[in-house]
């Protein structure tokens, strides 16, 4: 290790054991980039991303509040109406008169669980979509929630409830190795509004990645309730991005797009650079790095547009002398992997504005 890079993390120490961190000096450091070393990263991430105060005093009956909160969300969602566990306070009615899998009203419990589950198939299938070339994520949690696993608890999994459901849209099936797979009789359908929100497991992955390795093992044994809130007050800021109806707006996806107009339609390329915060365009560890500098940003999402920009100037003699098709795939398989090199062009930008 360098002394720089010692130095560095002695700066992060000195900032983060304040008893008030200081939000301005925090940003500073981590625009640069967060060394992982000592949970550092982990700790920066949960703070700009608005889950932990800056007072430290707090933190300990904050982090126990939401992770206990979490969990009372684990017991409300994931269990099948019809099934009641007494012990842990949850109370559900079994099949009714009034209340049953064929009730077609609208505000049928069961009504409501059969379309959750067209939403847990497109989790289910993006999940294992995700990172398949990272051994991390295609091994067991160390630390699985035993609140879903027990089996004293008469829960249903929401891998089984994924298994065992099949609708028009997607059928289901085992393979003799186990590995469940999803299919779609009709391709050419026009997609539903569920598919608005496909891509999200990209912003979740690097997330629980950062959490999940955390050295340290309390708060890596949480990381999964710790990405959860994290994930929602990210979606929180960037949610405009994923809804279509405010496309035309001035938050929406398209309006951003036409902030950097080029002679090839943004859609083709910047729809993903925008929504999914550039983690389709790079290596996990360089999506990382530049997500330090993304949340570090006070106004991050304009700087996000400043790194996309910085990323067409860096190709601009290619983009040229390139005809469409060389252009496209310029585009949708970006050459630059020097993320440093993206990100000190893009705040080269900002200091000009």
């Amino acid at each position: 290790m360098s002394s720089l890079h010692k130095s560095r993390i002695a700066d992060f120490q000195d900032v983060l054991k304040e008893p008030t961190i200081v939000l301005e000096k925090l940003r500073e450091l981590s625009f640069s980039g967060i060394p992982c070393e000592g949970g550092l990263r982990c700790l920066c991430w949960k703070i700009l991303l608005n889950y932990l105060p800056l007072e430290r005093a707090s933190w300990t009956s904050i982090l126990a509040k939401q992770r206990e909160l979490y969990s009372q969300f684990l017991r409300e969602m994931i269990i099948q109406p019809g099934i009641a566990k007494a012990n842990m306070g949850v109370s559900r009615e079994d099949v009714t008169f009034e209340d049953h899998p064929l009730n077609p009203n609208p505000d049928s419990r069961w009504n409501t669980y059969f379309k959750d589950n067209e939403v847990l198939l497109q989790i289910d299938k993006d999940v294992r979509r995700l990172c398949p070339d990272i051994s991390f994520f295609q091994r067991a949690t160390e630390y699985p929630c035993l609140l879903i696993l027990d089996p004293q608890n008469e829960f249903e999994t929401l891998r089984k409830r994924v298994e065992q459901t099949t609708l028009k849209s997607q059928t289901v099936a085992r393979n003799r190795s186990g590995v469940t797979n999803m299919s779609s009789p009709h391709k050419n359908s026009a997609p539903s509004s569920l598919n608005e929100y496909e891509g999200m497991n990209e912003i979740v992955g690097p997330l629980y990645y950062t959490f999940a390795t955390d050295p340290n093992s309390e708060w890596k044994e949480h990381a999964e309730a710790d990405t959860f809130f994290c994930f929602t007050n990210l979606m929180a800021e960037i949610r405009d991005n994923f809804i279509k109806s405010l496309d035309d707006s001035q938050c929406g996806i398209t309006y951003k797009m036409e902030k950097q107009e080029q002679n090839i339609k943004p859609q083709f390329f910047a729809f993903r650079w925008l929504t999914l915060l550039l983690s389709q365009e790079f290596l996990l560890p360089d999506v990382i790095r530049i997500w330090d500098s993304l949340f570090a940003d006070d106004n991050r999402f304009d700087f996000l547009l400043l790194v996309c920009c910085a990323m067409l100037i860096l190709i601009r003699e290619q983009l040229l002398e390139g005809d469409f098709t060389v252009n496209m795939r310029l585009l949708q398989d970006y050459p630059i992997t020097d993320v440093c090199q993206i990100l000190q062009k893009a705040k080269e930008l900002q200091d000009s504005k």
